[in-house]
Protein backbone atom coordinates (compact mmCIF):
# COMPACT_ATOMS: atom_id res chain seq x y z
CA UNK A 1 0.00 0.00 0.00
CA UNK A 2 1.56 3.71 -1.03
CA UNK A 3 0.96 6.40 1.55
CA UNK A 4 1.15 10.02 -0.71
CA UNK A 5 1.71 13.15 1.28
CA UNK A 6 1.63 15.33 -1.94
CA UNK A 7 -0.83 17.18 -3.06
CA UNK A 8 -4.51 14.94 -3.68
CA UNK A 9 -6.07 14.62 -6.94
CA UNK A 10 -9.12 16.74 -5.55
CA UNK A 11 -9.57 20.31 -3.66
CA UNK A 12 -11.33 21.17 -0.74
CA UNK A 13 -14.09 21.95 -2.40
CA UNK A 14 -14.11 18.52 -4.26
CA UNK A 15 -13.49 19.94 -7.84
CA UNK A 16 -10.25 17.90 -9.64
CA UNK A 17 -7.27 19.33 -10.48
CA UNK A 18 -5.49 18.90 -13.64
CA UNK A 19 -2.74 16.54 -13.56
CA UNK A 20 0.37 17.71 -14.77
CA UNK A 21 2.66 14.85 -13.55
CA UNK A 22 3.02 11.68 -11.46
CA UNK A 23 3.66 10.90 -7.92
CA UNK A 24 7.68 11.75 -7.33
CA UNK A 25 9.66 9.36 -4.77
CA UNK A 26 10.40 12.02 -1.99
CA UNK A 27 6.37 12.12 -1.85
CA UNK A 28 5.94 8.55 -1.06
CA UNK A 29 5.76 7.99 2.38
CA UNK A 30 5.95 4.45 4.57
CA UNK A 31 2.61 2.80 7.10
CA UNK A 32 3.31 3.41 11.13
CA UNK A 33 5.24 0.61 12.53
CA UNK A 34 2.76 0.24 15.92
CA UNK A 35 5.23 -0.55 18.58
CA UNK A 36 4.23 -3.15 20.16
CA UNK A 37 4.75 -5.12 23.32
CA UNK A 38 6.28 -7.91 23.22
CA UNK A 39 9.64 -9.08 22.73
CA UNK A 40 12.38 -6.79 21.18
CA UNK A 41 12.35 -6.31 17.61
CA UNK A 42 13.85 -3.27 15.36
CA UNK A 43 13.65 -2.58 11.97
CA UNK A 44 16.87 -0.65 9.89
CA UNK A 45 14.70 1.87 7.52
CA UNK A 46 16.72 4.06 4.52
CA UNK A 47 15.74 7.32 4.58
CA UNK A 48 16.06 10.63 2.67
CA UNK A 49 20.27 11.51 2.54
CA UNK A 50 21.53 7.50 3.30
CA UNK A 51 20.83 8.16 6.30
CA UNK A 52 19.14 5.37 8.48
CA UNK A 53 16.32 5.38 11.33
CA UNK A 54 15.06 2.73 13.88
CA UNK A 55 12.04 1.48 13.80
CA UNK A 56 11.02 -0.50 16.61
CA UNK A 57 8.39 -3.08 15.84
CA UNK A 58 7.97 -4.12 19.66
CA UNK A 59 9.66 -3.88 22.99
CA UNK A 60 9.11 -5.10 26.94
CA UNK A 61 11.36 -2.83 28.27
CA UNK A 62 11.58 0.95 29.07
CA UNK A 63 13.79 3.80 30.60
CA UNK A 64 12.09 5.41 33.33
CA UNK A 65 12.78 9.21 34.82
CA UNK A 66 11.60 9.87 38.31
CA UNK A 67 11.32 13.80 38.08
CA UNK A 68 11.58 14.25 42.12
CA UNK A 69 14.42 12.05 42.63
CA UNK A 70 16.04 12.87 38.89
CA UNK A 71 17.35 9.00 38.29
CA UNK A 72 16.64 6.71 35.66
CA UNK A 73 16.22 3.37 35.58
CA UNK A 74 14.98 0.45 32.94
CA UNK A 75 12.07 -1.34 34.28
CA UNK A 76 9.46 -3.86 32.36
CA UNK A 77 6.21 -2.54 30.98
CA UNK A 78 3.25 -4.13 32.31
CA UNK A 79 0.31 -3.18 29.86
CA UNK A 80 -0.60 -0.06 28.14
CA UNK A 81 -3.50 2.13 30.13
CA UNK A 82 -4.62 5.15 27.80
CA UNK A 83 -3.50 6.19 24.49
CA UNK A 84 -4.82 10.38 23.55
CA UNK A 85 -3.59 9.47 19.51
CA UNK A 86 -6.69 6.60 19.36
CA UNK A 87 -8.38 4.80 22.13
CA UNK A 88 -8.24 1.25 20.08
CA UNK A 89 -4.41 1.50 20.64
CA UNK A 90 -4.87 0.75 24.01
CA UNK A 91 -7.16 -2.81 23.02
CA UNK A 92 -3.82 -3.73 21.01
CA UNK A 93 -1.42 -2.86 23.13
CA UNK A 94 0.73 -0.01 20.68
CA UNK A 95 2.96 2.26 22.06
CA UNK A 96 2.94 5.86 20.55
CA UNK A 97 4.28 9.22 21.85
CA UNK A 98 1.89 10.11 24.82
CA UNK A 99 0.58 7.08 26.02
CA UNK A 100 0.28 5.90 29.57
CA UNK A 101 1.81 2.45 30.71
CA UNK A 102 1.77 0.51 33.82
CA UNK A 103 5.47 -0.23 34.39
CA UNK A 104 6.84 -1.92 37.58
CA UNK A 105 7.68 1.40 39.00
CA UNK A 106 4.13 2.74 38.69
CA UNK A 107 2.22 4.82 35.88
CA UNK A 108 4.81 6.80 33.43
CA UNK A 109 4.09 8.63 30.03
CA UNK A 110 5.72 7.79 26.55
CA UNK A 111 8.12 10.92 26.29
CA UNK A 112 10.28 9.71 22.74
CA UNK A 113 8.58 8.28 19.22
CA UNK A 114 9.64 4.54 19.62
CA UNK A 115 8.64 3.90 15.80
CA UNK A 116 10.88 6.72 14.60
CA UNK A 117 13.85 7.12 17.63
CA UNK A 118 14.17 2.69 18.24
CA UNK A 119 13.92 3.58 21.98
CA UNK A 120 10.90 3.86 24.60
CA UNK A 121 11.86 6.94 27.05
CA UNK A 122 8.98 7.97 29.77
CA UNK A 123 8.59 9.81 32.56
CA UNK A 124 6.87 8.82 36.63
CA UNK A 125 3.24 10.27 36.75
CA UNK A 126 2.63 8.91 39.90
Amino acid sequence: MVVYQGRGKRSSRGSRYKSYRGYKKNELGRLPSLTGLAKKRLKHIRILGGKNKLRLLSEEFVNVVDTKTKKSQKVKIKTITGNPANRHFVRRNIMTKGAIIETEAGKARITSRPGQDGVVNAVLIS
